[in-house]
């Protein structure tokens, strides 16, 4: 375990953690994000409304269109540019299909797998996918390289991608990106629109309902991808393309819509609205400034992260932070604390405490 303790200033962070029911000794944001108290309210109030027989299917489109605009405010795109869906995996299914017969991907060693998996499961049709370590996913684009997918935040390490080099790459050789925001939005400032596609599931950082997941896609691009999972969601007036083929698709990246599941949107509104009202530099630099000051105490290398991992093989780091009655996680081998809006300093004290005895 751990023993060296380095303290480091951190400013008394803004009072964020107001928002949520619960939170210290809380460090799993990167797993599963804790629901703001508009969230539960909005959550309990829809399901009441459904327990009287008040619910009505048309009724959630004004729950979408908030969750819609209000993620558009966050990640830097036009709300016409975002298709609404219910994983990252079913989302990243779409844009694999889209790609042409032996077309060759690039993506980073031990990216999540709901990432990389649905381009392997193109290889039936001759999609080749490439895996190189993250730090070298700029150097292994070039010419016949037709799309370059990976996180935008490693899940399992906390790593961040070289967003800038990967772009540079993918201008010069033509290829377009596919970035993974779900460990980024939320706590780290994003402009989706820097890349051709991205993806967000919405549970973790930016603590929706799981369920609720947002692909973002360049208007130049649009034409480029096939929506697979068109239903009657897609058309550009959903509730006359019930039946039968869609006469008249959606002209916006709603044609890639995936049928909502109803429940989960007043929640992820009241969530989205929250997080799109706040300054994500002030946001980025609480979380950051806690991650700091772990990194620094334990001697971990990496700053300006609000994941910070470890290996710990034999699971023991992790076991001692559960038994003082802390919630991390552990991914691939390496124990995992992350750090959000309700966290403070003193939740950075009882780690390293924890880890010292």
């Amino acid at each position: 375990m751990h023993s060296a303790v380095r303290p480091n200033a951190v400013a008394t962070p803004p009072a964020f953690g107001d928002a949520f029911e619960a939170g210290p000794g809380y460090l799993a944001a990167c797993t599963q994000g804790l629901p703001t108290r508009s969230t539960v309210d909005a959550t309990r109030d829809d399901l009441e409304r459904w327990a009287r027989g008040d619910a009505s299917p048309g009724d959630y489109d004004t729950a979408i269109a908030r969750s819609r605009a209000a993620f558009a405010r966050i990640a830097g795109v036009a709300a016409d540019d975002i298709a609404i869906g219910s994983q990252v995996s079913v989302l990243a299914s779409l844009v694999a299909a889209s790609a042409p017969d032996g077309a060759e991907v690039v993506c980073a060693e031990g990216d999540f797998a709901s990432v990389v998996a649905p381009f392997h499961a193109q290889a039936h049709r001759g999609v080749r996918v490439i895996e190189v370590p993250l730090a070298e996913l700029a150097d292994a684009v070039d010419d016949s390289t037709w799309l370059i997918a990976f996180s935008l935040v490693q899940s399992a390490t906390g790593e961040h991608a070289d967003a800038d080099s990967i772009l540079a790459a993918c201008a010069r050789a033509g290829t377009l990106s596919f970035a993974d925001l779900t460990q980024a939005l939320g706590w780290l400032p994003v402009e989706a629109s820097r890349f051709d596609l991205t993806v967000t599931h919405a549970y973790k950082w930016l603590c929706s309902p799981r369920g609720s997941a947002f692909l973002t896609v360049r208007p130049e691009v649009r034409d480029t991808l096939n929506p697979v999972h068109a239903g009657w969601f897609a058309g550009e007036d959903p509730w006359s393309s019930c039946y039968g083929p869609l006469d008249a698709p959606a002209a916006s990246a709603r044609r890639f819509d995936v049928s909502p599941a109803w429940p989960v949107w007043p929640g992820t509104a009241a969530a989205l609205e929250f997080f799109a009202s706040l300054d994500p530099r002030a946001v980025h630099e609480h979380a950051t400034g806690l991650g700091d000051r772990l990194a620094d105490a334990l001697g971990l290398p990496g700053r300006g992260r609000a994941i910070i991992t470890w290996p710990d093989p034999s699971g023991a780091d992790l076991a001692a932070l559960t038994h003082a009655g802390l919630r991390a996680s552990g991914r691939a081998g390496r124990a995992r604390v992350a750090f959000h809006l309700w966290n403070t300093l003193d939740d950075v004290d009882r780690v390293i405490a924890a880890l010292a005895r």
